[in-house]
């Protein structure tokens, strides 16, 4: 099997040098012990590898955390600590009394930020990371370089980058992003999502909401993916899996810990108040989206009605990754007002608003850039706009207004 460098090594490496803890979360399977493993193999420092899978050790991290400090001596690598919260209290007195940059990496398959009681133990006193599984950029061996529609940036890594055609994009969109099928290590796709299902996302949610319906809980993860770029009706799903709304927005909440789904929220402000404020729900990895709803091929998946929903979610979750690879938050939005009027992608930085279109065309109409006037009344200035498309090369309707190739991205 052939290892994959992710983009996230730097950031770790540049990390470790001022930060005596970095916790790296992100689902289960996307790479974060292998990559970890490998970084620690480089720094040669004798780093311990210890994971809290193992329910001996497990349970000496949570009843008795100063033994299981004694034992593991930093430097050290802590694979799946959510399973002992108790820990925490012990490596911020480590860190008080010895201020040693690097002596703790951790890995946890729950995002933290979402996780209760465990934010206060941990502020101000360690790195969050958050790792998806692969970006196109990392399976293609490019530069980290996060989303922009800066132009010149634009032009130089268009010249970077080999453009790729439709059924060549969907292909990749199919597949997946998981490194144990990239790499070749599961040449079976259907059977490594089935297990994956099966073996981790049911087990976890069991972990965390004490008992689960399999058979219930399987219907509900597929009726998500099968509304994925759309906006999230805690209704519609509960009805399709037979479920409560409490249920049902309890389990998505857990997808979201899992670091399965993530949420767009809706951007507005004071002015802009005929916004809708209810998210959008996208997967990280589109390929667990095709398996969920049963697409046989890429080929069946590029012309099925839900080929356009596949292609936002693949160019939204790259984009969300290029910012997290590079260690940085993704401000993005979308906008909906009660007019009907809408935009898939806004890009907040800089004072600056972008608005992005996503379309599965090569040749798109000018008229698609004319919404993105309705947020011109916001506080922050309205910077260059881009429709994402499969356009062979980068483009533009005027300077404003770009024309910008998935592929590129």
């Amino acid at each position: 099997m052939k290892y994959i460098a992710r983009h996230m090594e730097k950031r770790i490496m540049e990390l470790s040098e001022s930060y005596s803890a970095i916790l790296l979360t992100g689902p289960r399977q996307s790479g974060k012990t292998t990559m970890l493993r490998s970084l620690a193999e480089k720094e040669n420092k004798g780093r311990e590898y210890v994971s809290l899978d193992d329910l001996t050790t497990r349970d000496m991290a949570k009843n008795d955390p100063a033994l299981f400090l004694q034992m593991h001596k930093p430097p050290v690598l802590i694979d799946e600590v959510q399973y002992a919260p108790e820990l925490f209290t012990y490596i911020k007195i480590h860190i008080d009394e010895h201020h040693n940059p690097g002596d703790f990496w951790m890995t946890g398959s729950q995002i933290f930020r979402l996780m209760r009681c465990v934010q206060e133990s941990l502020a101000g006193w360690v790195a969050l990371l958050h790792m998806s599984p692969l970006s196109q950029r990392e399976i293609i061996g490019a530069d980290c370089v996060p989303f922009t529609t800066d132009t010149e940036t634009l032009i130089e890594e268009c010249r970077k980058i080999s453009p790729v055609d439709t059924p060549t994009l969907f292909e990749r969109i199919w597949r997946g992003s998981m490194p144990g099928i990239v790499s070749g290590l599961y040449p079976d796709r259907n059977m490594y999502y089935s297990s994956y299902l099966s073996t981790y996302v049911e087990r976890d949610v069991r972990d965390i909401s004490g008992t689960v319906n399999a058979l219930k809980f399987n219907r509900f993860i597929t009726a998500v993916a099968a509304r994925t770029s759309q906006l999230l009706n805690y209704q519609a799903l509960a009805e399709d899996a037979e479920i409560d709304i409490q249920t049902s927005k309890a389990w998505v909440n857990i997808l979201e810990t899992l670091g399965i789904i993530f949420l767009l929220h809706p951007y507005s402000n004071n002015v802009l108040k005929r916004t809708i404020k209810t998210p959008k729900v996208y997967f990280y990895d589109t390929g667990l989206v095709c398996y969920l709803t049963k697409w046989s091929s890429p080929e069946v998946a590029e012309s099925g009605a839900m080929s356009g929903a596949l292609l936002e979610n693949f160019t939204v979750s790259e984009i969300v990754k290029g910012y997290q690879n590079a260690g940085l938050e993704p401000y993005l939005y979308f906008y909906r007002d009660r007019d009907a009027k809408e935009i898939d992608v806004i890009l907040e930085g800089d004072g600056k608003l972008c608005p992005l279109e996503i379309k599965k065309t090569a040749t798109p109409d000018k008229r698609i850039v004319r919404t993105f006037g309705v947020i011109d009344k916001s506080p922050l200035q309205l910077g260059t706009g881009a429709v994402l498309c499969m356009a062979e090369q980068l483009g533009a309707f005027d300077r404003e207004n770009l024309i910008v190739p998935i592929w590129a991205i």
